[in-house]
């Protein structure tokens, strides 16, 4: 009898991303994925020991096809900004994984190409070093959880949006003054999460860039444009 084919890593991940388009990672399962290429689970184990591995793993290729053909251009909010909406997009064309990306760690090519553009682009900036992992950590939770939030609007049915319109104009359009009376008054103008998120993501994602860029510039009282950083550094090597 012919034995089982044989698949590789790269097959795998192909499969999975396949049949996680039409699922979530929550009902998505090794099983599932063997049945689909017909072969069994432990087969799939000598590539990846655990269901999160090989999750982290197709979540990992979304990181590195968002920075194909990447190349880092302008000054170090414009680097961030084109990174984080590649990685935006990459992901909206698969928004299931956006969730796993922004639960589980990862430590594969596409993760440490996107870390090293960002860490680069916040050295870049003038930041001292001492600052930039805490500053890295704050701009990468904020991109993934956008991501996400994006993602899981994203995912949704026709007919679940439309129930979820639905709501939305009865609790907004018709909210009793008396008990609301905020929210009756921009009734008209408030939207609902679904829409424009895309300039919702940029203007959020400028705000983050700005308040570190803030703390960068050299308040009045520390003189001409030698930054703080820079005045210690000299004091310390004897340079004036």
């Amino acid at each position: 009898m012919a034995g089982r084919r044989r698949w590789s890593t790269e097959e795998i991940l192909d499969a999975a991303a396949e049949l996680l388009r039409t699922s979530d990672a929550e009902s998505f399962s090794v099983r599932k994925l063997a049945a689909t290429l017909e072969t069994d689970s432990s087969s799939l184990y000598r590539h990846f020991r655990s269901k999160t591995e090989l999750l982290r793993a197709v979540a990992d290729r979304i990181l590195l096809a968002s920075m194909d053909g990447y190349r880092a251009e302008g000054d170090w909010k414009q680097r961030i900004t084109a990174l984080a909406l590649r990685v935006r997009e990459a992901f909206g064309r698969q928004p299931q994984l956006a969730a796993v990306w922004g639960r589980y760690a990862s430590g594969g090519a596409g993760s440490r190409r996107v870390m090293e553009e960002v860490l680069q682009a916040l050295r870049a900036s003038g930041l001292p070093d001492e600052e930039i992992p805490a500053r890295y950590h704050r701009l990468a939770v904020l991109i993934a959880a956008l991501i996400a939030s994006e993602a899981g609007v994203s995912t949704i049915t026709p007919e679940e949006y439309e129930q979820g319109m639905e709501l939305f104009r009865v609790a907004v359009l018709g909210a009793d003054p008396e008990h609301f009376p905020a929210l009756a008054h921009f009734a008209r103008d408030v939207r609902p999460l679904g829409v424009d998120r895309r300039a919702a993501f940029e203007e959020i994602l400028a705000a983050q860039l700005a308040h570190i860029e803030a703390a960068i510039r050299p308040s009045p009282s520390t003189g001409s444009g030698v930054s703080a950083n820079e005045r210690t550094t000299r004091g310390a090597t004897g340079v004036q």
